[in-house]
């Protein structure tokens, strides 16, 4: 298929589920279910054009299965703690009611269709991999996947040490400050923003794989300006108050560090 036909049926099709997610989310009245789909929804798109991309076989192979390794791990992560808390909704969606209080049902459509959109746009790495057809692997793909392993192993162990926290009825309305969350207040983050920047290396040896950096610079401002941390530390200021402000004033918010010391 040519690059133009795998971007539009990879659009038609992910608008559709993502209206179909929209209706499942209103019948369950819980919109944090969005999260969710958006995370898996990467896997059906490295999976889509791994399988009718014209590039290299093995090169589509290799970057589908990272995709679908990252993406996987990361919907199901999310599906467990949406779960979790239904019919409790995440507090970003919450406040979103809140702010969107007139239109809301339109506004909310349109904001499931954007992250479809989203998934499209932030996927041009896996697209311009797909369909290089130069036949041998570059060092900056070997660089990429290094990368990749690197950001995926710090991703689940941050996701993990949250949770295992999380799980101690004696943490009960403390802050998370163990391991990875000593050196970030949010080192998921970071290291999802890896995985991209990661998914940007291995682009950069097809033809017009600049472009890929779009991706991350994307997610970094997504992360450190919109609905990652801005988000995250009002709910957290919000459910720990002055405990969190301790923790803001002496952690990194976003790059692993060593904390400051108060005086």
């Amino acid at each position: 298929m040519t690059t133009l036909t795998l971007i539009l049926l990879a659009t038609v099709a992910l608008c559709a589920l993502f209206a179909g997610i929209y209706f499942l989310a209103k019948l369950i009245n819980n919109y944090g279910t969005v999260d969710v789909a958006w995370s898996y929804a990467f896997a059906a798109l490295g999976a889509f054009y791994a399988v009718y991309g014209t590039g290299w076989p093995v090169r589509r192979a290799l970057i589908g299965t990272m995709v679908c390794l990252w993406s996987l791990r990361l919907g199901s992560h999310l599906l467990r703690r949406v779960a979790g808390h239904h019919p409790v909704e995440d507090g970003r969606y919450q406040q979103l009611r809140r702010d969107w209080s007139e239109n809301f049902t339109a506004k909310m459509f349109g904001f499931f269709q954007l992250q479809a959109v989203s998934v499209i746009y932030l996927g041009l790495p896996f697209l311009l991999a797909c369909q290089n057809r130069d036949r041998q692997l570059h060092a900056l793909e070997l660089a990429g996947l290094a990368l990749w392993l690197i950001a995926l192993t710090g991703e689940g162990l941050a996701d993990t040490q949250l949770n295992v926290f999380k799980r101690n009825p004696a943490n009960e309305g403390k802050v998370c400050n163990r391991g990875l969350w000593h050196f970030s207040r949010h080192p998921n983050y970071f290291f999802e923003w890896l995985v991209w920047v990661a998914f940007f290396v291995f682009a950069l040896a097809s033809p017009w794989g600049w472009l890929a950096i779009l991706s991350p610079l994307s997610i970094l401002w997504l992360l450190l300006r919109v609905t990652g941390i801005p988000m995250t530390e009002e709910q957290s200021i919000r459910s720990k108050g002055d405990a969190y402000r301790r923790y803001q004033q002496t952690t990194s918010a976003f790059v692993p560090w060593p904390p400051k010391h108060l005086p």
